[in-house]
């Protein structure tokens, strides 16, 4: 029996077929964004007058279903910036997050931070793609990719200007890390099941190589999870689910920085 997410990519490997018919890589080139100098999202992690925070926009979830579908991508995303987020992270996938391309481009015209585009990215072509909707930052799911395709990926991605967040779910996947990554994230969730245990970034932690980034992703609830996660040398936390089911994210985010910034001065 098919787990999510091999329902995931069984539908990606469909869609990116219809992808490259409509849209060819030589059209993708042509794209305005395609040329713009991309912003580095490890600078604004490290950044000290920002959150580390990278926020969300996610619409639903396969584990969640509907999280939020009031609320509009560009009030969302300028709110989160103005209010000292080290980058937005944006879900293009369509079917099982409620994503798209557009929601990408839409953030990019109205924010100065950088954006990490959010998907299953499995192939060269949506790497390409990644940079044309103006993403400065893509993700890899090691579970999806071997070690020779991550580091394919992540070349492609470095030659383009593109920073690569690593995305790794148990202590095996590390190995996977090559020079082309720019930030190791320790997703939380595992994807096959949708089951979230947030302790599993405290036990890799010190097994993550020195010279990486890295961020802890998924379950990140609490300003006490936080604290904790940067005393066990995590720059950064993407967070997406803990503001988008408030009926206000931007308010939700606001609460929950300004609230950070008590206990930082506590710590």
């Amino acid at each position: 029996m098919m787990n999510i997410l091999d329902k995931i990519m069984a539908n990606k490997k469909k869609e990116l077929t219809e992808l490259v018919r409509k849209t060819p890589v030589k059209r993708l080139e042509k794209q305005e964004s395609f040329s713009r100098e991309v912003i580095p999202l490890s600078e604004f992690i490290l950044n000290p007058s920002k959150t580390g925070i990278i926020a969300e926009f996610k619409k639903k979830s396969p584990s969640a279903g509907i999280i939020n579908s009031r609320v509009g991508i560009e009030e969302v995303t300028t709110g989160y910036s103005h209010l000292g987020a080290s980058g937005l992270s944006v879900l293009t996938e369509k079917r099982f997050f409620g994503g798209n391309n557009n929601d990408l481009i839409i953030a990019r015209k109205m924010n100065s931070i950088p954006i990490l585009r959010k998907d299953f990215i499995f192939n060269e072509y949506q790497v390409i793609e990644s940079k044309a909707i103006g993403a400065d930052a893509i993700l890899l799911i090691a579970s999806l990719l071997t070690k020779n395709q991550i580091q394919k990926l992540a070349c492609l991605a470095s030659s383009l200007g593109l920073q690569v967040v690593l995305e790794i779910h148990n202590a095996g996947e590390i190995k996977k890390i090559n020079d082309y990554i720019d930030i190791t994230g320790v997703n939380n969730r595992d994807l096959r099941t949708f089951k979230v245990d947030t302790e599993l970034s405290f036990r890799l932690a010190d097994r993550i190589p020195p010279g990486f980034i890295k961020i802890s992703e998924s379950g990140i609830s609490s300003n006490d999870i936080v604290i904790n996660l940067k005393k066990a040398g995590y720059q950064g936390f993407l967070i997406g689910g803990k503001f988008m089911k408030n009926s206000d994210p931007v308010t939700a985010f606001a609460e929950f920085t300004k609230s950070l910034k008590g206990d930082y001065a506590e710590n």
